[in-house]
């Protein structure tokens, strides 16, 4: 079983691209590991520019497939038209520093920072 997850940056011009992940998309996963190793710009810019991916640094492209990356004029464009999958990670540059957003279950489908996706999340999970 697969947890997806989608990875988007937006760029300083304000355009977003975004690229599809199949396993490990919740947060103690991917987000960790975007969190962790990808908040570099570049770092990502290098990810993302790899295509739809199995998992961090496995793009689909190894096993012979189209290279998708899909791009979008803005944020607001990206958050109306962007590929919407189980959780969703962007990093933007809000006041000059780079925050990652999460969309996921436990967000309502609203952007929120990492740290406020995982609290809501437990605080989902402590009720069942």
């Amino acid at each position: 079983m697969s947890t997806r997850s989608t990875i988007a940056l937006e760029f300083a011009d304000g355009t977003v691209e975004q690229v599809y992940c199949h396993f490990d998309g919740y947060l103690s996963g991917v987000g960790e590991q975007l969190r962790n190793y990808y908040s570099d710009p570049f770092a990502l810019r290098d990810l993302i520019d790899g295509g739809d991916m199995s998992c961090i640094g496995s793009p689909y492209t190894e096993r012979g497939e189209e290279l998708v990356v899909r791009k979008f004029r803005d944020f607001e464009d990206y958050k109306a038209n962007g590929q919407d999958e189980e959780y969703d990670y962007i990093l933007r540059y809000i006041d000059g520093k780079g925050v990652w957003l999460v969309r996921c279950y436990a967000t309502n489908g609203k952007f929120v920072s990492f740290d406020t996706a995982v609290e809501m999340e437990q605080t989902e999970n402590e009720e069942y």
